[in-house]
């Protein structure tokens, strides 16, 4: 679905190259529907973005996680995605730009309801050993087809020895959905980003003292998000003025939108300070 085009100077249109942004619904980074919709922080950081990028013809494309991919490796597709973890696998097939923003880590969101079958998993700061509770086989785990969770929990959920307790969710708003599925019993766990699932939780009526969050072992407290572009002559061109345009925006817009949506935005702001200190970043 192409949920709107923004093109330049009348007359110039034909002379540029259209540029697809593919956003998925992924709150709080974008939002498609409700009565917060457009006020994720990416859907905030596009008009921002856009504007200093003349250069082309933008439209933005709303798509699941598993068509964006598809449409990323194709080659006669000029697209890019800004809400991409860098992966090995991934820098196969799309280029990736500088880290854009850093999301708090991936986890395991529960009924709170349910907590004892993961108590004999949890270090004593709270952390889940998730590689330890997948292999026992007593739970059903919900994740998202063809997302990346970053590089720890992505080896453990390869890794495992019980693969039939994920249950793979390949649609839209595909975390919401399976908030749901959750309380009807269809599985106890769901790997995502607290924020996210928080903001599914909210839209449905769901007490979130209900609910339980649990950082997973081992991995990190943040990731570093990234712009992904076709990997092709055009998506070379694109990084390098997303790149000189992020280097900016990241700082002066980005990281105060997303900040909006922490549960703790005093202490992410605090932390960003130091997040693209790094001279690669």
């Amino acid at each position: 679905m192409i949920a709107s085009a923004l093109s330049a100077t009348p007359g110039t249109a034909d002379a540029k190259e259209t540029l697809t942004w593919l956003l998925r619904d992924f709150p709080p980074l974008t939002i498609f529907a409700g009565p917060q919709a457009g006020q994720g922080a990416i859907d905030k950081l596009m008009p921002e973005l856009i504007a200093q990028m003349p250069e082309y013809n933008h439209q933005i494309m709303h798509v699941n996680r598993a068509r964006g991919t598809q449409m990323l490796r194709d080659p006669d597709v000029f697209a890019c995605d800004p809400t991409l973890l860098w992966t090995a696998e991934r820098a196969k097939t799309i280029l990736f730009s500088i880290p854009t923003y850093a999301t708090p880590g991936n986890g395991v969101t529960i009924e709170r309801r349910n907590h004892a079958m993961f108590a004999p998993f949890l270090d004593a700061d709270g952390h889940l050993d998730l590689a330890a509770l997948l292999n026992a086989n007593t739970v059903k785990t919900g994740i998202v087809a063809e997302r990346s969770y970053g590089p720890t929990i992505d080896k453990i959920l390869k890794a495992t020895t019980q693969p039939d307790s994920l249950i793979l969710h390949y649609g839209n708003a595909a975390v919401g959905s399976m908030l749901q599925m959750e309380r009807l019993d269809r599985f106890q766990a769901i790997i995502s980003y607290w924020p996210e699932a928080r903001y599914h939780a909210q839209q449905q009526g769901i007490a979130l003292e209900e609910l339980e969050f649990f950082p997973i072992k081992d991995a990190p407290k943040y990731q570093f998000a990234h712009i992904g572009c076709s990997k092709t002559d055009k998506g070379r061109e694109a990084i390098e003025i997303i790149n000189r345009e992020m280097r900016t925006l990241r700082t002066t817009k980005l990281i105060s939108f997303y900040a909006e949506w922490m549960v703790d935005k005093r202490q992410y702001l605090q932390d960003a300070q130091t997040f693209f200190d790094d001279a690669e970043n």
